[in-house]
């Protein structure tokens, strides 16, 4: 009986330890705090709200920083009370057991695993309410908090439409220099894409030039971080 008694109570500890977002994650529709399947509900949503969206790429039932990061941030209470107002939430499970994702969504967790490059999980993708801005990417950590992951939320959601809008009407004394910074960043970006495009071949010209665009990015983060 003992031994019966031990194996319950073993099996009980790591179904709690499983107990990750995708058994909450909804099929269908999308609301703001809430993880769904449905990206494209999920991209409706965060146009209607204005909202950002993180894209969690995980595999819910044998990795283990996912379950870590489960069950450290997003189970919290402080993390679910954060995102109900300031997120819409995909999850891009990638699971052992086939039987956890519908078959309607593992064409689509695949394309857009290779459409952004994910090389592990769990990686997650924040983008803006637009559905196709990347406005950073996050990852694991062993020290992960609600805390610590709301901050590193808040510093990639800086330059979203919400977070702009939100930082010159919290500072009008500073719109302009904040929208010039913001301005040089994104010229950065457009100059570096141009570029990258023309497919330019390894030469000295061009290790001059890629080091200028990094300098260039570099003082550009330097500038909006100023802001802080």
């Amino acid at each position: 009986m003992k031994k019966i008694s031990t194996l319950f109570f073993g099996l009980s500890a790591l179904s709690m330890c499983l107990s990750t977002a995708e058994e909450s994650a909804a099929i269908v529709g999308a609301e703001p705090g809430q993880w769904t399947m449905d990206f494209e509900a999920a991209k409706k949503v965060a146009a209607e709200k204005d909202l950002p969206i993180i894209m969690n790429f995980t595999g819910s039932d044998w990795c283990h920083w996912c379950i870590h990061m489960d069950k450290e941030v997003f189970a919290k209470d402080g993390w679910k009370t954060y995102a109900k107002d300031n997120a819409v939430l995909v999850l891009l499970d990638f699971p052992r057991d086939p039987m956890k994702v519908p078959k309607r969504y593992k064409e689509q967790n695949e394309k857009l695993k290779n459409t952004y490059q994910v090389q592990g999980f769990p990686t997650y993708f924040v983008l803006d309410s637009d559905g196709e801005t990347v406005l950073g990417k996050l990852g694991a950590s062993q020290s992960a908090s609600p805390e610590q992951f709301i901050s590193s939320f808040q510093k990639a959601t800086r330059l979203s439409k919400r977070g702009i809008a939100n930082f010159i009407a919290a500072n009008p004394d500073k719109a302009d220099s904040f929208k010039a910074a913001i301005a040089e960043f994104k010229a950065v970006e457009k100059d570096f894409s141009a570029w990258i495009a023309t497919s330019p071949e390894q030469s000295e010209e061009n290790n001059q030039k890629f080091a200028s665009f990094q300098k260039r990015f570099t003082d550009a983060k330097a500038a909006i971080a100023a802001f802080d």
